[in-house]
């Protein structure tokens, strides 16, 4: 998957508690952001969500 960087204005509350919410779950703010958008996009059915990944083969 191919990534686009853009800029981003943002209120500095928001950013602070984007930061927080983050750090509770072990991401960066942009993947917060990023985790964030896709779940609204899957919640309003303008985007199908990914299926699970398959567990990698284990050698034999």
């Amino acid at each position: 998957m191919s990534k686009k960087a853009f800029a981003l204005r943002i209120d500095q509350a928001v950013l602070q508690a984007l930061q927080h919410w983050a750090d509770d779950e072990f991401r960066s703010v942009n993947g917060q952001i990023e985790y964030l958008l896709r779940e609204a996009l899957v919640q309003s059915g303008r985007l199908k969500k990914k299926p699970p990944a398959e567990p990698a083969a284990e050698p034999d």
